[in-house]
């Protein structure tokens, strides 16, 4: 199982970003896939799942700013995120089977 991802970078409020999880050694229709975010000085937190099926939750301070989606033909997971706002501020991770991610930067300037 390996999960590589890209996107990120430097953006002010507002703005958006995408965030690409290419994923291999297994198929979306096996795992939930988990995007996670921690902030300076703060605990990782969950931000948004995707089942087996397809369902998505997402955390309440990003529902409707953030959308995730898969491409099954290319094995990527994406985290689409419109309206930053600068406590989106943080290193991003996706996750599947106990499996990270290496982790992109996202920062949001005022």
């Amino acid at each position: 199982v390996q999960l590589v991802q890209s996107g990120g970078g430097l953006v002010q409020a507002g703005e958006s970003l995408r965030l690409s999880c290419v994923v291999s050694g297994f198929t979306f229709d096996e795992v939930a896939i988990g995007w996670f975010r921690q902030a300076p000085g703060k605990d990782r937190e969950g931000v948004s799942c995707i089942t087996m099926g397809g369902n998505v939750n997402y955390i309440g301070s990003v529902r409707g700013r953030f959308t995730v989606s898969r491409d099954s033909a290319k094995g990527t997971v994406y985290l689409q995120m419109d309206n930053l706002k600068p406590e989106d501020t943080a290193v991003y991770y996706c996750r599947a089977l106990g499996v990270w991610g290496q982790g992109t930067q996202v920062t949001v300037s005022s």
